[in-house]
């Protein structure tokens, strides 16, 4: 899922708001841990059951020129009609739910593929390096450097909005607050803990929640 594949934020949010809504599927397939990816020509869903040491996988076909919600829509849609079907042929939840995972595709024991990760993103404001136009990568966050790039940032753009230079003083007010947070975090650094993946929406059975891919040094 490298690159663009939403033609908005908006269509990416609905695409957050299906696969909430339709959490009850995985949550009738007993699910512990899920992921959800597409490419251009098919969608993916990986699924761990609570009471299984193996991952079971749905994959089904795009159909262009649909958006990934509407298929994934559709998706859901034949899942879900067919753990009905089967519920109303057996009478007992557990048998449509072993007939919906037998038409799944087994892999082995690559459990890794839906556990999720565990990243430390720092606990820093995303304006605040916008406003010093900073792109601090995961080296930087522990070199000594650190505040010297900072300062150099600072100046920087505090010369381009400067008020005695013609800049605006609410811009610049900012930008001075940002550089301050920034040398803050960077004498006594904190990180918060995110799980999940850097391309794939994953799912937390105990939550019973979506979370939106995120890159391993990005924002959660």
């Amino acid at each position: 899922m490298r690159g663009r594949r939403y033609c908005s934020v908006a269509c990416r949010q609905k695409l957050r708001h299906q696969l909430n809504i339709r959490s009850g599927l995985l949550k009738a397939l007993n699910t512990q841990y899920a992921t959800f990816y597409f490419t251009d020509e098919w969608l993916i869903m990986d699924l761990l059951p609570y009471d299984r040491q193996r991952i079971f996988s749905f994959i089904y076909p795009r159909s262009h020129p649909r958006k990934p919600v509407e298929d994934f829509a559709s998706m859901a849609n034949v899942l879900g009609n067919a753990w009905w079907s089967a519920k109303r042929q057996t009478r007992r939840s557990y048998l449509a739910t072993r007939h919906l995972l037998q038409q799944a595709d087994r892999e082995s024991d690559a459990l890794n593929v839906v556990r999720p990760v565990e990243r430390m993103v720092p606990a820093i404001k995303n304006g605040s390096k916008l406003l010093l136009h900073l792109n601090i990568g995961r080296e930087d966050l522990h070199s000594p450097a650190l505040k010297a790039k900072l300062k150099s940032a600072y100046r920087c753009q505090a010369k381009r909005c400067h008020p005695d230079l013609g800049g605006d003083e609410e811009t610049f007010r900012k930008i001075h607050a940002a550089y301050e947070e920034l040398v803050k975090w960077a004498e006594t650094p904190t990180f918060l803990r995110r799980h999940g993946f850097p391309f794939k929406w994953f799912y937390d059975g105990c939550k019973n929640r979506w979370v939106q891919p995120a890159p391993l040094d990005g924002p959660a």
